[in-house]
């Protein structure tokens, strides 16, 4: 199961652990600049593998940004418990469903293409295209006025469906339901904490199913713990920034980055023929 793991050093695993953890914040995609690192380093089998403790630690980063939130509303929920229809008429139980309905459909489309994309992101004109539709949702941000701090549960649904894509190598999970939840009409601020609020169950879950294998902590190898640690405090930083960005205005600028990096990929992917 760790093979991926087993093959590579401290150094390539403390670099890939900081490109995740900058990558996984910022709308530029963790899993497409993963594949690009380990396509670098020669690893066969890149991202799935090494990917559970690297996102492992940017979710830990996560849970650290967001305590106060996750705080509050898991008291809401369980004082809920006993009275549901106050609950769901509250801020705190109308941002819990929405985080459940939207769930649903990443979790759907997650496990549909779980077993295509590790051999997707060994292909660079596949990154490529993805990291140009992750440019083309950051642009979007540039654009309308959004003014509401909350979604319908449908809206919650497209974002959710937005989330799932983003298993594609090179498909931003910030930059595609932070822009899919301000079309939608949610102002930044708000987006960027629906957007991650709804990241937690989607990254808990995926590094739950891989480590429920009996035999996987046992066989992790020393590298990629430190892989994790450094993507973890990479992460924290990149997720502060991030918030600073999105208040300002600004995610659409990532798309300057984006852009020359997706087209390189795919003129790299020509180049070798």
């Amino acid at each position: 199961m760790w093979s991926a793991g087993e093959r590579i050093d401290v150094v390539s695993a403390a670099i890939l652990g900081a490109l995740q953890g900058l990558t996984e914040f910022l709308p530029v995609s963790s899993s497409g600049h993963v594949a690009i690192g380990a396509l670098l380093f020669g690893l066969e089998d890149p991202p799935l593998t090494l990917s559970v403790a690297l996102h492992a630690g940017t979710l830990l980063a996560t849970v650290l940004v967001f305590r106060r939130d996750l705080r509050c509303l898991l008291a809401d929920a369980f004082a809920g418990l006993r009275r549901p229809k106050e609950l769901l008429a509250s801020p705190s139980g109308r941002t819990l469903a929405a985080v459940v309905v939207a769930t649903l459909p990443t979790v759907a489309i997650a496990l549909a293409l779980r077993d295509r994309v590790e051999a997707w992101g060994q292909r660079p004109w596949i990154v490529g295209l993805c990291l140009l539709a992750s440019a083309a949702a950051v642009l979007t941000t540039r654009y309308g006025h959004p003014t509401r701090d909350e979604l319908s549960l449908p809206q919650a649904l497209v974002v959710g469906v937005a989330q799932g894509l983003a298993v594609l190598p090179g498909l931003s999970r910030s930059g595609s339901t932070i822009a899919a939840a301000m079309l939608l009409g949610m102002r930044g601020p708000a987006a960027f904490r629906f957007s991650f609020l709804l990241s937690l169950p989607a990254v808990a879950g995926a590094v739950l199913l891989e480590i429920a294998h009996p035999d996987a902590l046992n066989g992790l190898p020393t590298a990629l713990w430190i892989g994790g640690a450094v993507a973890a405090l990479v992460g924290l930083g990149a997720l502060l920034a991030l918030r600073n960005v999105v208040i300002q205005g600004r995610l659409w600028a990532f798309a300057l980055y984006l852009v020359p990096v997706g087209l390189g990929l795919l003129a790299w992917d020509l180049w070798r023929g």
